[in-house]
Order: C-alpha cells, then sequence, then structure tokens
C-alpha cells in the first residue's frame, strides 16, 4: 500500500458535502472541503428568515467550527472555476490548482427561471442567506410604504404578495407570510390594518405539493385558504415585473414576488462533460461515480439518482445527507484499501411540509399527520437535523415563543438599498441618493 495520502477534495458544504467528509473522519485520507461561503446553511429554514422568524445565525454555522476537531479536513473559502480531469485537478480563483485521488460534487443547485432568467431581479428565489434576507427587506418595506402612502391602489398593490410555485417552499413561504400579517403585525401600524394584506400562492399545475399524497395536497390548500391565502392552480405565470405578474389575461399588482417554482443544477456537470438530465443534474452510476470517471462522485442536487421502485431520489436533505454518508463511507473504505460497499440505496423518510403555526402535513410510507399533530412532528424533525446543541435550543425557544405571544423577533430591515427589480424604497432614500 503507498505511503502517499488519499486526497479527497469536496465541493460544496452543504449536507452531502457535509456527510461525506465526516464520514472520512477515521479514514487515512487529506480531505479538502471547498466552498464559497464559510458557512453551511440548513435550507430548509430559509423561508423562515425570509419571513422574519428566525435571524440568519440561528440557521447557518462556520464549516471550519463544525470540522475543527476533524483533523484530516481542510477548509477552503474558494470559488471553483473548473476541474481539470486529465490531470485531476479543481481549479479555484486565478491560480489555485487543488489535486485529488478523488472528488465529491456536491454543489446543489440554484433558481431556475425556465428561461426567463430576466424575472430574477423582480421575483428572487430561496436559495441562500443573502436571498432570504433580501425578501425579508421586500417583504417589511412593502408595510413600511403601505402606511406612508395615501393612494389606495398603491397600498393595495404594496400589500399584495404572490408566491411562485406550490411545492414544499412555496406553501411554506406564503403561509408564514399570512401568518406574518394577520398575526404578528396588526397592533404595529396606525394608517393601515396589515391583515388586509393579500398573499396569493400560483401554481402552474393542478394542485399544490404534488410529490405528496393527494389528500395531503388537499388538506395543505384548504390550511392556507382558511389563513387567507388565495391559491390558484393550472395557472402559468406569463410574465413578472417591477408592479407585478402576468397569467395570461389576469394580471396581479404586487410588491413583492417570490420564485419558489423551480431549480437547476449547478453547471458542474459541464465542467466534465457529464451527461446530465433536463435539471443539469448529472447521472451517475449506482455507486454514484460519475460514468467514465470512476474517481469523481455526485451528490444531493448535483446528482440524478433512482431509488429501488425507478422514481427519482427527491432533492431534499435526508437524501443528499445520505448520499454524502454513503460516499464518504466507499472512499473510506477504498483509502484503508478494503471493498468497495454495494451500490447506494434511498431509504424515504417521509414527506413533511407546514403551513403556519399550527398546521403541517406529513406523510410517512402509510402513516398520515396534518394540524397540529403534523405541525409539532415537523418542528422535531426539523431541530433534529440542525448543527449543534445551542441551535436547537435557540430555534425552539424562538418558536415556542412566536406560537405562545404571535410575535416575531427578527423582523429587522437592513441594508441600504433594496437588491432592485420591484423592491420598495426606505422612505426618502431614493431622493437621498439621487442628490448624492
Amino acid at each position: 500500500m503507498s505511503s502517499k495520502p488519499f486526497r479527497v477534495v469536496i465541493l460544496g458544504a452543504g449536507f452531502g458535502g457535509l456527510e461525506a467528509a465526516r464520514a472520512l473522519a477515521r479514514a487515512p485520507a487529506e480531505v479538502t472541503l471547498i466552498d464559497r461561503h464559510n458557512h453551511h446553511l440548513f435550507q430548509p429554514l430559509l423561508y423562515q428568515v425570509a419571513t422574519a422568524a428566525l435571524s440568519p445565525g440561528d440557521i447557518a454555522w462556520p464549516v471550519r467550527t463544525i470540522f475543527r476537531n476533524q483533523r484530516n479536513v481542510q477548509v477552503m473559502m474558494a470559488e471553483v472555476t473548473g476541474i481539470d480531469t486529465t490531470t485531476r485537478e479543481v481549479l479555484a480563483g486565478d491560480e489555485l490548482r487543488i489535486p485529488y485521488d478523488a472528488l465529491v460534487l456536491a454543489t446543489g443547485a440554484t433558481h431556475s427561471y425556465f428561461g426567463r432568467d430576466d424575472w430574477a431581479p423582480v421575483a428572487p428565489g430561496l436559495k441562500a442567506i443573502e436571498d432570504a434576507t433580501d425578501i425579508r427587506r421586500r417583504l417589511l418595506l412593502a408595510f413600511e410604504r403601505a402606511e406612508l402612502t395615501e393612494n389606495e391602489a398603491e397600498r393595495r398593490r404594496l400589500l399584495t404578495f404572490v408566491v411562485i410555485g406550490g411545492g414544499p417552499t412555496g406553501v411554506e413561504l406564503a403561509g408564514a407570510m399570512a401568518e406574518l400579517a394577520r398575526h404578528a403585525m396588526p397592533q404595529e401600524f396606525r394608517r393601515i390594518d396589515p391583515a388586509t394584506a393579500r398573499v396569493v400562492l400560483i401554481e402552474a399545475g393542478p394542485r399544490v405539493l404534488a410529490t405528496f399524497p393527494e389528500e395531503l395536497g388537499a388538506t395543505a390548500r384548504q390550511s392556507l385558504e382558511r389563513m387567507g391565502v388565495q391559491v390558484l392552480t393550472g395557472m402559468r405565470v406569463t410574465g413578472c415585473g417591477p408592479t407585478g405578474v402576468e397569467c395570461g389575461e389576469e394580471r396581479i399588482a404586487a410588491s413583492t414576488i417570490v420564485w419558489a417554482a423551480g431549480v437547476v443544477a449547478s453547471p458542474v456537470g459541464s465542467w466534465i462533460g457529464a451527461d446530465r438530465d433536463r435539471a443539469g443534474r448529472i447521472k451517475v452510476r449506482p455507486d454514484l461515480s460519475v460514468p467514465g470517471q470512476v474517481d469523481v462522485f455526485a451528490v444531493g442536487d448535483t446528482a440524478s439518482v433512482m431509488d429501488a421502485k425507478g422514481k427519482p431520489v427527491p432533492g431534499n436533505a435526508p437524501a443528499a445527507k445520505q448520499m454524502g454518508q454513503y460516499v464518504g463511507r466507499l472512499l473510506a473504505a477504498r483509502a484503508a484499501g478494503r471493498p468497495a460497499s454495494p451500490g447506494f440505496r434511498y431509504r424515504h423518510h417521509g414527506d413533511l411540509a407546514t403551513i403556519g403555526r399550527r398546521s403541517a402535513v406529513v406523510a410517512l410510507d402509510s402513516i398520515r399527520l396534518t394540524g397540529l399533530i403534523g405541525w409539532w412532528f415537523w418542528g422535531i424533525a426539523h431541530v433534529w437535523y440542525l448543527i449543534g446543541f445551542r441551535s436547537r435550543v435557540v430555534v425552539s425557544f424562538e418558536w415556542l415563543w412566536s406560537y405562545l405571544t404571535f410575535q416575531r423577533g427578527a423582523r429587522l430591515i437592513t441594508g441600504r438599498e433594496p437588491l432592485g427589480g420591484n423592491a420598495a424604497p426606505v422612505p426618502g432614500q431614493a431622493r437621498a441618493l439621487e442628490k448624492a
């Protein structure tokens, strides 16, 4: 056996990348974990940052802190620009080249506007902390501007919020927006009634939560409508602009639009010439390696994987964690000269989505949970996946406080100016910027 260390490079510090690195903790290997951010983010709760229920620090942790006691992991904060599979090197920045014996691609996914990337400035998606704080700013500024305007039509537009996409993210966002307007804010304004805000959820398909059992999708819709959310199904958005959205002949004037309709994998698959599906995910072999490149593996949203029934493995946190653990153990065995493990087998742990503070839908094989019981189950499951004792305690306390008091403690409007598009400006700020 060679004395040269087995070098594993992992791109991405999401769930898949983190679990792959952890599984290599006792392996005779040098692990390099590269991410353009210095933190791991718990994406399933980003919508709670966007709607002022949690602060960014509650759902993100420095990657270096996570691996401070795992001595065989080196963390690099860098922007990967390419991969040279001939020399087996990862290219980062202008000069950095990191050699590898095995490469794990865990670079995740980003928003897909289905060919209409020009909509991005007015309809931001929700994949990063910056997205969440931008949406929070737009949302809260809309109420502030509505309090000041004398124009009734403009007030109605400012108090109209549109979420495009009826998957779990869209459903949870719409429910949280309605809850914020109807329960957390009504007593804090004098000229407007925040409870009159209009929240619209638009889904192109026939129902919301299309991947859930049909009865749970129906339950979720009923829960949203009871909260005052207007659910429009079978409607495709044909236009997004600074003043609202268009669905065919119908136009909805709105101040805040959020995109939750689709994702596309990172471009890493094109860098290595891999075969990809329509969403850009790499079609991998049973051991999650890239066909024709036995030393390159793809996990999480980067990989297109089928389960034992021939159905696509969902792009969620449990699936990414399972893939990362599998590849990490496979590479640990390879580094130690042991036989490789059998092919990856996905274990479905269920589908969960919450609708506001007292309702959720949960599908666990033949078990169905809804309402308050489903909400408690959803909360326990999400707290379990958080990293670190402190985060679990803080998030649990924030949720309990919100549940008992209807208050949200993260309603800060930060930043000097909106990122663009239809975001409402801070009163007086636009004039000050023009003078400057």
